[in-house]
């Protein structure tokens, strides 16, 4: 059983294999950057910032996501690298199967359901929010009962049936991705361009009358615990960090890509500094706008500009601009869940249902179908705090694995093509694990359920494992 669990494949044949269920290749560089930030730029900076800034950072809200961002650069070097030497489906997990084994990548495939899964779902319960505020200007006005979580942080009953926005919009995207991840991409291009346009519009209209005495103190005095201080910056970074997830996106659709070795960096790469601007930009403009005291609301982008007779009329704006940034989020995530399982199915890790193929649309139909359902699911009963924290801690997992499987891959196969080459490998790796790590140990540290939590979806995961996919396995059947 050890054997098994520690066996590995050769990079080169994780490559080959991923030819045995061909899809569309129509994705550039520009298709896969655009995929990155949509599905970076979304939840993160348009529902959990102010609650940040608010209650953990203050002004420093912008170091939190240069910290943030220090680590996803290390990680993205990695996955980079990674994914032009094995340019298949799987993003992590692939990764991990050809360096740590069978038995972390299962771990890792099982972790990318938090990342990909439960963010996906952690967004849509962002966007009732925004649609409830947007609606209210309408004169329409949503009843409460099938418009918030039927389950608080603590999951006591709130009263509620379901949050019906949320699942409605997962489902009409889910439709979306059925189709094919052409129409999918174009409809993600298009929302976009939209989003951050209207972001730089925020940017440099809010710019003019920043008020940089709101900055001061930047790092407000700890107040015990978490509450501001370095403390607060650090746990700042860890919560901010989930405004970052998604850049590696691009890496699950490399079988649509048309030159996967060249694009698949420059999509991620990209989209990560391109994200790394505007979000530092935002943040600065909401936390010199308004107190960072009063920016404690779901929707604290709309908070800030309205606090300015100027810019209240960007209000509108901004809350469209909210709503289709997270509406793009959630299709990048439905498009990358099913190709993560597809990829496993071909390894026998997952029944074989999971590797069909739409006759018409070349797309993993049924997968996205389960996705859909799955997501849909956990937006309409679970709160976004619950959800935020468990695709943080999910991802961080993934990002480590990726890096330390980066180092290995240097150390057994050497002689492997990579045509991208991250410069002194080693360090950036260590610095990629450690920082992963840092920001795990402060996820825990400041929020015990989530290590209650995230064992507890660890151990389904285990027992799934060992009841199907130990005995299906691939490799075990060589």
């Amino acid at each position: 059983m050890l054997k098994q669990l520690l066996r590995t494949k050769h990079p080169l044949a994780v490559t080959s294999e991923a030819g045995e269920f061909e899809l569309h290749r129509t994705l550039g560089p520009w298709g896969l950057t655009a995929i990155g930030i949509g599905a970076v730029i979304g939840g993160g900076i348009f529902a959990m910032t102010g609650h940040a800034a608010a209650e953990h950072t203050g002004p420093a809200i912008m170091l939190s996501f240069v910290l943030a961002a220090v680590c996803c650069t290390f990680c993205a070097l990695c996955y980079a690298e990674f994914a032009a030497m094995v340019p298949v489906s799987g993003s992590a997990y692939s990764y991990a199967y050809a360096t740590l084994g069978e038995g972390a990548a299962w771990f890792i495939g099982w972790m990318l359901i938090l990342e990909y899964g439960i963010s996906a779902s952690a967004v849509a319960a962002s966007f009732t929010g925004y649609l409830k505020s947007f609606l209210d200007h309408l004169g329409l006005h949503l009843p409460a009962i099938i418009a918030n979580a039927p389950l608080d942080t603590h999951f006591h009953t709130t009263g509620a049936i379901i949050n019906l926005p949320a699942v409605g919009i997962v489902l009409a995207l889910t439709g979306l991705c059925y189709v094919g991840i052409r129409e999918s991409a174009g409809v993600n291009t298009a929302m976009v361009v939209l989003k951050v346009l209207l972001l730089i519009v925020v940017i440099a209209l809010g710019c003019r009358y920043v008020d940089t005495s709101l900055w001061q103190p930047f790092i407000p005095p700890n107040q015990g615990g978490d509450a501001f201080g370095w403390p607060g910056v650090l746990r700042g970074a860890a919560i901010m960090f989930f405004a970052y997830i998604g850049f590696e996106a691009t890496s699950v659709a490399a079988q649509e890509s048309i030159n996967p070795k060249r694009d698949l960096p420059i999509g991620m790469l990209a989209s990560l500094a391109i994200c790394t601007v505007i979000y530092i930009a935002i943040a600065a403009v909401m936390t010199g706008l308004l107190s960072y005291t009063q920016l404690g609301t779901d929707e604290a982008v709309v908070t800030a500009i309205s606090a300015h007779p100027a810019l209240a009329g960007l209000r509108w704006l901004v809350e469209i601009g909210a709503l289709i940034g997270l509406s793009s989020v959630i299709l990048c995530m439905v498009i990358g869940q099913p190709r993560i399982f597809m990829i496993m199915a071909n390894d026998g890790l997952l029944p074989h249902v999971f590797t069909r193929i739409h006759p018409k649309y070349r797309t993993p139909h049924i997968n996205t179908l389960i996705t859909g359902a799955g997501i849909a699911v956990a937006a309409g009963i679970f709160p976004l705090d619950v959800l935020g924290d468990l695709t943080s801690i999910g991802t961080l997992i993934s990002f480590a694995a990726v890096c330390a499987g980066v180092w290995i891959l240097r150390v057994t196969h050497p002689e492997s093509p990579r045509s991208f080459r991250i410069p002194l490998a080693p360090l950036v790796c260590l610095l990629g694990i450690v920082s992963c790590l840092i920001l795990l140990g402060v996820t825990f540290y400041f929020g015990a359920y989530n290590f209650r939590l995230t064992l507890i979806w660890t151990l389904i995961g285990v027992v799934l494992y060992f009841a199907y996919g130990y005995r299906h396995s691939r490799l075990r059947n060589i």
